[in-house]
């Protein structure tokens, strides 16, 4: 799964919510409704957390 959440924790979108097959995968996010901020994504593969990186969201 991956995951996007405000700065207050709240989730804002579901990017990936499917088994994937091994390798690259490439996918968008479309931010509109969005304002300008901070943001952070979490990254989950068989149930565990393989991390939360942050990201600045610029329009």
């Amino acid at each position: 799964m991956l995951k996007v959440y405000d700065i207050t924790g709240r989730e804002v979108a579901t990017l990936v919510n499917d088994i994937m097959p091994a390798g690259k995968h490439a996918v968008e996010f479309n931010a509109n409704g969005l304002s300008s901020g901070i943001y952070f994504y979490s990254l989950n593969v068989d149930g565990k957390q393989l991390g939360v990186k942050r990201m600045a969201l610029v329009k």
